[in-house]
C-alpha cells in the first residue's frame, strides 16, 4: 500500500510517499510459485494539493449499513446551521507589537468569531451554572453577513473575537453545513467535533447551495466520522444527535489555526432521564 498526503496550505510539510506491506496469511491452496508470477502494481498517486482527488476520493467511503452495523443518521433535523470555516484579521494584543500593516495579525475564525479561550474551564462553569462572565450562547447561527465565500474576499476581513457557544437541547438533531471562505486563501481545514460521531451527508466544491445541493444528501449509507475536511474553496454537509450532555469543542486540527481562534463549542444540556445528565466532576478532582 502506498499514500501521499493532502494539503492546500503554504506550510512546507514532508511530502514523500510512505510505503507499508501487507502479509495475508497463505491458504492450503496457495502455492510459493503462483505467487512470485503476480506483478507488483505501483500506484499512480495523485498531487498533495490535487482537492477534486481528494473530494472524489473520500465520496466512495461509505458505510456498511447493515442490520449489524446500521446507520443512525438523523432522518428529521430540529435545528440547521450554516458556518463559514476560514481566515481573517485582528488588531494585534495589548503591549505587543504585530508586523502586519496598522500593527494587525493573521487570525482564524467559524462565522466572523474568533474563539477567546476563558481563564474558567467552559464545563466547570456550565455545569455550576455559572457562565455569566466566561461564555454567552449567542454564537451566529449563519454569517453576519453574505459574501460570495469562494470568489473575491470583501474589503473588510476583520473578525470578531470572544467566548460564544451554542446552547442545544438533549437530543437535538443537528444539522451543519460548513462553508470554506477565500479570505487570506482557500485551504482545506480539518474540523473535529468533541463528544459526538457525526455523519457527512454531501460535499462539493464551491458556495453551498441551499435550494440544489440538498438533494445530493446522502442519507442511506453516509460516512460516520468524528473529524471532516471542509475541502478548499468548497463546503461539507454532516448531521448529528446531540445525546451526550456537556460542554463539547469544535475545532480546526490545524494546530496553527486552532490557537489562532478556529473553533467554537456546543453545550448540551440536561435530558429528563437519570442517564441523560452530565454527572458531577470527581471528589478527588484537583482544583486550580
Amino acid at each position: 500500500m502506498s499514500a501521499r498526503p493532502y494539503a492546500t496550505g503554504p506550510a512546507t510539510f514532508d511530502n514523500t510517499t510512505t510505503i507499508g506491506i501487507l502479509e495475508y496469511k497463505k491458504s492450503a491452496s496457495a502455492s510459493s510459485s503462483n505467487n512470485m508470477n503476480i506483478p507488483l502494481l505501483k500506484a499512480k498517486l495523485p498531487q498533495f494539493n490535487d482537492t477534486t482527488y481528494a473530494m472524489k476520493f473520500n465520496q466512495k467511503i461509505r458505510s456498511l449499513a447493515t442490520r449489524k452495523f446500521p446507520v443512525k443518521v438523523p432522518k428529521k433535523v430540529d435545528r440547521r446551521f450554516f458556518f463559514t470555516v476560514g481566515l481573517g484579521i485582528l488588531p494585534c494584543s495589548k503591549n505587543q507589537t504585530c508586523q502586519g500593516p496598522n500593527n494587525i495579525r493573521p487570525a482564524a475564525g467559524i462565522n466572523n468569531v474568533s474563539f477567546v479561550q476563558p481563564n474558567t474551564a467552559l464545563l466547570q462553569a456550565h455545569f455550576f451554572n455559572r457562565s455569566k462572565g466566561v461564555y454567552t450562547t449567542n454564537f451566529p447561527t449563519n454569517p453576519p453577513f453574505k459574501f460570495n465565500y469562494t470568489g473575491t474576499p470583501p474589503k473588510n476581513i476583520m473578525l470578531d473575537s470572544g467566548t460564544k457557544l451554542v446552547s442545544l437541547n438533549y437530543n437535538t438533531s443537528v444539522e451543519l453545513v460548513m462553508q470554506d471562505t477565500s479570505i487570506l486563501g482557500a485551504e482545506s481545514h480539518p474540523l473535529h467535533l468533541h463528544g459526538f460521531n457525526f455523519f457527512v451527508l454531501a460535499q462539493g466544491i464551491g458556495n453551498f447551495d441551499p435550494k440544489r445541493d440538498p438533494a445530493k444528501f446522502n442519507l442511506v449509507d453516509p460516512a460516520e466520522r468524528n473529524t471532516v475536511g471542509v475541502p478548499s474553496g468548497g463546503w461539507v454537509a454532516i448531521r448529528f444527535l446531540a445525546d451526550n450532555p456537556g460542554v463539547w469543542f469544535m475545532h480546526c486540527h490545524l494546530e496553527v489555526h486552532t490557537s489562532w481562534g478556529l473553533k467554537m463549542a456546543w453545550v448540551v444540556n440536561d435530558g429528563k432521564g437519570p442517564k441523560q445528565k452530565l454527572m458531577p466532576p470527581p471528589a478527588d478532582l484537583p482544583k486550580c
